[in-house]
This record gives C-alpha cells, structure tokens and sequence, in this order.
C-alpha cells in the first residue's frame, strides 16, 4: 500500500478517532503533528491540490485567529490565507490523511477509510 501520512493533532478528538481507525486496520500512517511542526506555506498549497479544496475550505473559522487576523474578509487572496496557516497551524482543519496523490478531511473520522482500498 502506498504511504499514509495523517495531519494530527493529539488534542482533537476526530483526531484521534481517524488515528484509531487506521490503527485497528492495522496501519501505521507517518503521523505529523503539524502544530509541533508547522507546514510551510508550499506544504500548505500541495496539500489543498491534494485535497482539491481552497484555503477557505481548509480554514478553520471557529479559531481566535480566524477572527482577530479578519479571515472572514472575502477579498483575500489564496496566498494571503495560505500565509495565514503557514504562521497560525491551528487555522488549518484536521486531522488530514494523505495517501498517494489524494487526501481527505478526518471529519467525521471515518471519512479517513474513503482512501483506503
């Protein structure tokens, strides 16, 4: 099987649901904290052409940060956003499994299985 790279955040619990799943299919995906370690804002765009989604799609609106950088102002750009989970790891939505060249949201957690054969 190719390689499975879950975005994680231990604190989540649909985080850590999609963890589990892979884990008692007895799959052991290459787990990145990216709070611990922030992806760069090249990371970021890969992972959106992967998941075939929008900054805005990835943005977590419920964050503090959402609202004091003013993320809800339509006029900004892809790579304004993009920057802006580059600097602020929390914004982005999670937990993300990549396998190969596709990726999906954890939300629910069993969405994670859809890239599993």
């Amino acid at each position: 099987m190719t390689d499975l790279t879950l975005y994680h955040n231990p604190r989540c619990t649909k985080s850590r649901g999609a963890l589990e799943l892979l884990e008692a299919r007895g799959l052991q995906p290459t787990v990145i904290r990216y709070l611990e370690t922030p992806l760069s804002a090249a990371q970021i765009s890969a992972l959106l052409a992967k998941l075939k989604l929008t900054a805005r799609q990835l943005l977590r609106s419920g964050e503090d940060d959402y609202k004091t950088l003013n993320l809800s102002d339509t006029s900004l750009s892809e790579e304004q956003l993009i920057a802006a989970m580059a600097a602020h790891p929390k914004l982005i939505e999670r937990p993300i499994l990549v396998v190969g060249d596709n990726a999906v949201i954890g939300r629910p957690p069993e969405r994670v299985l859809e890239l599993l054969p």
